[in-house]
């Protein structure tokens, strides 16, 4: 699937992976700010992030991955909602056990 068709969705998603990289970066910055080296060349540099396309074809298309991201995301929703289920049923479980042996005392 050539990147050319990209919904709304796709825009930003790739939007907000830009911006989570250049806040990574920025906060490698910052936690390096303070640092010591002796000597100029390995003294830490900071560092930015360059969007380009490196992985274009010759004609400009970049392929995506065959992932249904609708799909990931109900899959995910639902995994979520199944895990949270499972831990519901342990403090259920837990609080009826506790109970039982309240009553034995």
């Amino acid at each position: 699937m050539a990147g050319n068709n990209l919904s709304v969705f796709d825009i930003a998603g790739r939007a907000m992976s830009a911006q989570m990289l250049r806040l990574n970066t920025t906060a490698s910055n910052l936690a390096n700010a303070s640092s010591v080296s002796g000597s100029e060349a390995s003294a830490f540099r900071s560092i930015k992030p360059v969007f380009k396309n490196p992985v274009a074809d010759k004609n400009g298309d970049v392929w995506q991955a065959g992932v249904d991201t609708a799909a990931e995301m109900v899959e995910m929703i639902e995994s979520a909602r199944q895990y949270q289920n499972n831990v519901q049923v342990f403090q259920t479980a837990k609080t009826l056990t506790l109970d039982t042996l309240r009553l034995g005392k």
